[in-house]
């Protein structure tokens, strides 16, 4: 009977033995499982630096393709800038190099009617709270604007104009023979807007520089330029555009001794 109870207890405390172990796996399996889990989830803290951090992402990326778009606006109107100026020049320099000092075979050059009308004159004006260079001369570059048949040699003056407060514009006047009284016309065509400077320097027959030039004065003694510099100058906020250039006079006048 005592074996027999002792045999009985030996199954009970094995099977106790067989329950404990059973419970331990069961409590470590749960415990790697939910481990698993643990490192293959977010928590709410990391979601969050993670929508932070992609928000920052786009934000960056949108200022980016903003900014792409401003700086391709600004391109855009200096290069429209820079051509206009360009053009404005590339016409004085083609009318300069058209220029007409004096009538073919005529030598009497002591006539003022002859020496006034084709004289050439350079000064400095002040047009609205600045000042600018104005320049006065014949050429054989005439423009028919009005689809007229007419051609010969004509008077071009070109000046600067203030339209509005502190927006200058430059213009050319285009007469043919006989020349009248120079008036500003507001029909004479716009080659440049919002010019900063303009100025004209002269060489003469002694290569010195002149900031004007009269060839009707004592001074120069009825004599043309050899060269004429240009120099152009337009806004471009917040930058400017200078554009320069030196144009040599095929045909002039010496002075008289």
């Amino acid at each position: 009977l005592n074996s027999t109870k002792l045999a009985a207890g030996g199954s009970l405390f094995k099977m106790i033995e067989r329950s404990d172990t059973t419970n331990l796996q069961s409590s470590i399996f749960n415990l790697q499982f939910g481990s698993g889990l643990s490192s293959l989830g977010f928590t709410l803290i990391e979601i969050l630096i993670a929508i932070f951090i992609f928000s920052i992402i786009v934000t960056t990326v949108f200022s980016s393709f903003n900014a792409i778009l401003n700086n391709t606006g600004s391109i855009s109107e200096e290069l429209a800038t820079y051509d206009m100026a360009k053009n404005c020049l590339n016409r004085i320099i083609a009318d300069l190099k058209s220029i007409h000092a004096h009538l073919p075979g005529d030598t009497s050059l002591n006539s003022d009617s002859l020496l006034g009308a084709y004289r050439i004159v350079g000064e400095n004006t002040d047009v609205g709270s600045r000042e600018f260079s104005k320049l006065r001369f014949t050429s054989l570059a005439h423009i028919n604007l009005e689809h007229d048949i007419q051609y010969g040699i004509a008077e071009l003056v070109y000046y600067v104009q203030e339209i509005d407060e502190n927006n200058y514009v430059i213009r050319r006047s285009d007469s043919l023979y006989p020349y009248k009284f120079f008036k500003k016309k507001d029909s004479d065509p716009l080659l440049c807007e919002r010019v900063k400077s303009l100025k004209f320097k002269y060489y003469g027959y002694d290569e010195n520089e002149y900031d004007y030039w009269d060839s009707q004065s004592d001074e120069f003694g009825h004599s043309t330029p050899r060269a004429i510099s240009i120099a152009l100058e337009v806004d471009d906020e917040p930058n400017s555009i200078l554009l320069e250039a030196m144009v040599t006079i095929p045909v002039y006048r010496e002075k008289n001794r």
